[in-house]
């Protein structure tokens, strides 16, 4: 399969991908400004912040997959921009290299170790719901948050953390939620976040 009929299958990383940005960009329009400074469940982060980590993030999946290893940025990227604006012009920015002929099956670096393009989407996807449940934790929003989505993003954080230390890892010691809590809090908790 070539990477441009991957990208438009239903289940590719990109597809996946977009999905997950709707989903952020839900939560993230309901963000009053006078919600920035709130605490997010992240150590030290507070909505602006957060919001920060997710520019970062996106704008070094850009250069990563463009030249295979860019270190990762620690600048304010959101400056006096409205928050929404800098997110999204991001995440269109961070989609569009992904759909680029042969990214997916390119090689990336990451903290971890080397891994495909397609790989790097799948991690940003779970990335994306992930912080999506904490600004919308944090701003007091309903975290009950594409639940088909959400349970992808659980299997792939479980096959991919499952008899690892996370010490060596950014996520804490999972955190105990009931078996009945959305999909969303289950991910959340599986990360290690207190819900």
């Amino acid at each position: 399969m070539s990477d441009q009929q991957q990208q438009q299958a239903p289940g590719d990383p990109v597809s996946r991908l977009r999905q997950a940005n709707e989903v952020f960009l839900t939560v993230l329009r309901e963000v009053r400004p006078e919600q920035m400074t709130l605490p997010t469940v992240n150590d030290g982060w507070d909505v602006r912040e957060l919001l920060n980590h997710l520019v970062r993030g996106n704008r070094w999946t850009v250069e990563n997959l463009r030249t295979g290893g860019a270190p990762r940025p620690t600048a304010d990227l959101i400056g006096d921009r409205a928050p929404l604006d800098a997110y999204a012009e991001s995440a269109e920015a961070m989609i569009a290299a992904f759909q680029e002929p042969g990214a997916l099956g390119r090689t990336v670096q990451m903290p971890f170790g080397e891994m495909p393009g397609a790989g790097l989407a799948a991690f940003r996807f779970n990335d994306l719901l992930a912080h999506a449940w904490d600004l919308a934790k944090a701003t007091g929003q309903n975290t009950d948050l594409a639940p088909e989505l959400c349970e992808i993003a659980l299997a792939a954080s479980r096959q991919r953390l499952e008899g690892r230390d996370r010490a060596q890892s950014p996520f804490k010691d999972e955190v105990s939620v009931p078996a009945e809590a959305c999909a969303a809090d289950r991910l959340a908790g599986y990360l290690g976040k207190q819900v």
